[in-house]
């Protein structure tokens, strides 16, 4: 069977002409992604779509690297602002279109991308999913677009209120997910501008992890990780039934463990996946597993502990509160201080001052 053709719109094959939209279907051109803005239509612009957008040095990044693998790109690239972060298997980047002009943007690789747009606007334009139909619709906001791995997102737009989008790319291979739930093999199947509170919320809990120094926040991030692949097979109707677990949260010898363990390093910033491997779990079971037999997910539990220790050496006045911080695995005062209020109900110091 012969494969589809993308049928584009009129202007771009009178302005570009057929060749220049044959190397772009062929991969040699690269066009941007996303939707909406607020101004006016620009009439007769066409970009030209063998500009490969990349990171401009005025964007603000966060939790950049050089191994960070392709983004979705835009054409002009100038137009867009990033903040990135990436754990294991996913990585996170919100995007904010900054001006009213056309722009048009692309993306194909071998992850999932699901994209949340928190605002899309436009006056015209189109948004095409390889195997969907395209979308022409103008108000998109609060909308989800899913696009499996190996598929391609193609779109262009005349916008009208400046787009906010939250883009998530997903390894299937890498993301911390219980491997009987099968996510690196599912044929998760494209959706384009659909609605689903829980996978919303799933995203935005993601995105307020960006540029996060508060302890424990990138075992919490993982766990948010597996949890969204878990949301998208739920999505595909495709959860296969799991390994029985332990109805009763973590054994014995497996809580002593892993307790064990955190006393033991409590000032350091350890992985979801070091703690379930010492309990020969998987991250998902492991963290289901440890909020049923302590209440509250590991994280959490860790950052009580930090604080109860930070509580003992308060009791030194010799000792200062950003050394306590630090020796309490905090990157700086005032995010102890505000986590220490958030437990507590005090601050640090009047705390000390309540001891004295």
């Amino acid at each position: 069977m012969a494969p589809p053709m993308w049928c584009l719109p009129r202007y771009w094959v009178k302005k570009m002409g057929f060749c220049r939209w044959a190397r772009q279907r062929q991969g040699e051109a690269t066009g941007g992604l996303f939707d909406s803005n607020d101004g006016e239509t620009r009439k007769g612009r066409v970009m030209d779509l063998s500009i490969i957008s990349h990171q401009n040095p005025s964007v603000s990044a966060i939790e950049t690297s050089p191994s960070e693998l392709p983004t979705v790109d835009f054409s002009p690239s100038e137009i867009v602002r990033h903040q990135t972060a990436h754990w294991r298997g996913v990585q996170v980047e919100t995007v904010q279109i900054i001006s009213h002009e056309h722009f048009e943007y692309s993306f194909k690789q071998q992850r999932h991308l699901l994209i949340a747009v928190e605002q899309g606007v436009r006056y015209d334009g189109e948004t095409l999913v390889e195997g969907l139909p395209a979308s022409t619709v103008r108000n998109y906001s609060h909308k989800l677009i899913l696009v499996p791995a190996g598929r391609r997102i193609f779109g262009t737009q005349n916008p009208r209120l400046l787009t906010r989008s939250i883009c998530l790319y997903i390894d299937p291979q890498a993301v911390p997910v219980d491997p009987d739930l099968g996510f690196a093999e599912a044929d998760l199947q494209p959706r384009l501008l659909f609605e689903d509170s829980s996978l919303w919320q799933t995203v935005l809990k993601l995105k307020a992890q960006i540029g996060s120094a508060e302890p424990g926040d990138r075992m919490y991030a993982e766990a948010l990780g597996g949890l969204l692949a878990h949301e998208l097979l739920r999505l595909q109707g495709a959860t296969p039934a799991s390994r029985p677990a332990n109805r009763g949260g973590l054994a014995g010898w497996q809580q002593r463990r892993a307790i064990d363990f955190m006393e033991e390093h409590l000032a350091e910033d350890i992985s979801l996946n070091v703690l379930a491997d010492l309990v020969r779990l998987s991250p998902y079971h492991f963290l289901r597993s440890f909020k049923r037999s302590f209440g509250e997910p590991p994280h959490r539990y860790w950052t009580g502990r930090r604080i109860e220790r930070a509580k003992a050496l308060l009791a030194n006045p010799r000792a200062s509160i950003t050394q306590i911080a630090f020796d309490v695995g905090f990157s700086g005062t005032s995010a102890f201080s505000a986590t220490f209020h958030r437990i507590t109900g005090q601050t640090p110091t009047d705390y000390r001052r309540r001891l004295e």
